[in-house]
């Protein structure tokens, strides 16, 4: 039997191959991750906006930064998400193991 130099395969590393895989996948597509990434980057900009805002805007907000304050709270929100998904990392799905065929 000829095998061409190839390694020999061996299935408990296939199969620890294939965990990294779902869990790297699993991982990347956590919506934490996206929800957190996009209210991080919502929040700084409408932040940076009611950093900036004029008195015009800020009276027809009766006085209040709204901007400054909503932009604050959505990065904080943001953060929060991210924080929450570092500390509690997604579980990879456990593959379907196979029913023996009756």
């Amino acid at each position: 039997m000829d095998n061409h130099g190839q390694p020999a395969q061996d299935p408990l590393i296939d199969e620890a191959q294939a965990e990294q895989r779902r869990s790297a996948a699993a991982r990347l597509f956590d919506i934490r991750r996206v929800i957190g990434g996009l209210f991080v980057a919502y929040g700084i900009i409408v932040t940076l906006i009611g950093v900036f805002d004029s008195r015009a805007e800020i009276d027809k907000a009766q006085g209040v930064r709204i901007n400054l304050w909503a932009g604050l709270v959505m990065l904080v929100f943001g953060l929060l998400m991210l924080l929450w998904q570092w500390m509690r990392p997604a579980e990879s799905p456990t593959p379907n193991e196979k029913q023996p065929d009756s």
